[in-house]
């Protein structure tokens, strides 16, 4: 199952979370826990240079993507091959949403696709799809929501 993904920005702040079959109580942990992972390690790293972490039986991958930094979460069979096949759609899908890899400010301003396309791709904590084409298809046919 996928438990989480998350996006910050450099400061650590949270911009996007989704959470699966975590409990409130812990939430605050796991966005502590990957923020602070993010901050010792992310310095330096390349666009979409993978890193992988393990943590209380569970796998984390996460990477930088423009000024955003992305996390993924999860455990049995989301083991860290998985994952990266998980993160590698995620960053896919915001850089077709932005059209490149984000700033902070662009990545707020395309939340709501952004928002969309994580939905598509992540659904009820496992990978649901992975065609960039299907997920661009998808996004179009949901009405505009109120944020």
């Amino acid at each position: 199952m996928i438990l989480a993904v998350l996006f910050s920005n450099s400061e650590g702040n949270i911009l996007v979370e989704r959470f699966n079959g975590i409990p409130a109580e812990e939430r605050l942990h796991w966005r502590s826990f990957l923020v602070k992972l993010g901050a010792d390690n992310l310095k330096g790293v390349k666009n979409e240079e993978l890193l992988v972490a393990s943590h209380k039986s569970v796998y984390i991958v996460y990477t930088v993507l423009g000024d955003v930094s992305v996390y993924v979460v999860g455990k049995d069979e989301y083991d860290e091959l998985a994952l990266a096949e998980v993160i590698f759609v995620i960053t896919s899908a915001v850089k077709d949403v932005c059209g490149k890899p984000p700033t902070e400010r662009l990545f707020l301003d395309k939340y709501g696709k952004i928002c969309l396309s994580l939905d598509e791709i992540v659904w009820k904590g496992y990978l649901e799809h992975t065609d960039k084409d299907t997920i661009r298809r998808l996004v179009r046919l949901k009405p505009p929501t109120e944020f």
